[in-house]
């Protein structure tokens, strides 16, 4: 896609290190050296041209209205890592490696079934099986090559042989359950995080882990901080197995930086 309008992004930012963070699994680096992200049927190619400038593939207009609330840029991300106590080394190293970091504002439907999908998965196996369910069931996306993130009524009259040929494994029983239950997600918005969490945890196969990336990477939740292996072994090498991120403001930003540093950092 061509690059049209141009941008300025003051605060942290970097399409890298949110592709490979683990909260998103449809974002691509293009060739020119860009990333390309998928949202709402939308398709945007991103490229920096240094002193925090980009290149943009859609009119100022649409990224303001769409793309800006997307990737959090009303928040101040300097400022949250700025409040990581002096005392603790390992949190702030954490945030100094992952600056560019942000939470993405995805589609809750979209990451309720990405996340369904992605237990005991690793995140290339995770990218794939999205890709496919896109390709085969969503919606072309003019002449981008992309497509969009099939709804719950676009899967519910597949064939067994349809969801087998997807290769989930045991999640296609979650997948379809929640297909099934066609659940309003956006009737969800208004509920508090703890109400959030337990009404997606009562769906079939959506287990604590699901419920909280769900929240915190489409519904904005960041006080809340998925815990998974990554996270639980920072909490056991470097905090006496303690949570130190329970009831924190923001908590769920201070794991994205947790988890990129383990990963990546070290």
């Amino acid at each position: 896609m061509a690059y049209i309008s141009t941008v300025e992004i003051r605060d942290d930012f970097d399409p890298e290190k949110i592709m490979l963070s683990g909260q998103c699994f449809r974002i691509k680096k293009c060739g020119d050296g860009g990333y390309r992200f998928v949202h709402k049927g939308r398709v945007l190619d991103l490229r920096c041209m240094g002193k925090k400038k980009y290149e943009i593939s859609c009119p100022r207009e649409e990224f303001d209205s769409l793309w800006a609330a997307y990737f959090d840029l009303k928040r101040d991300y300097s400022a949250i890592r700025r409040m990581i106590p002096s005392d603790d080394a390992y949190l702030k190293a954490a945030a100094d490696f992952g600056k560019g970091i942000r939470i993405l504002r995805q589609e809750p439907w979209e990451t309720l079934v990405s996340f369904i999908i992605s237990q005991r998965k690793n995140i290339p196996a995770i990218t794939a099986a999205v890709d496919a369910l896109c390709r085969g069931y969503g919606k072309r996306i003019g002449d981008t090559g992309e497509f969009s993130f099939p709804a719950a009524k676009e899967l519910e009259d597949l064939t067994d042989e349809e969801w087998k040929s997807l290769k989930l494994g045991y999640r296609e029983a979650y997948v379809r359950a929640a297909v099934s239950s066609a659940p309003d997600m956006d009737d969800k918005e208004k509920l508090s995080d703890e109400a959030l969490i337990e009404d997606l945890m009562s769906m079939h196969g959506v287990g604590i882990k699901v419920a909280s990336c769900t929240a915190l990477f489409s519904f904005g939740r960041t006080d809340l901080a998925p815990v998974d292996v990554w996270i639980r072994k920072v909490f056991d090498e470097h905090y006496g197995g303690e949570n130190v991120l329970e009831s924190r403001k923001d908590a769920g930003i201070l794991q994205q930086y947790l988890f990129y540093y383990a990963r990546f950092g070290q």
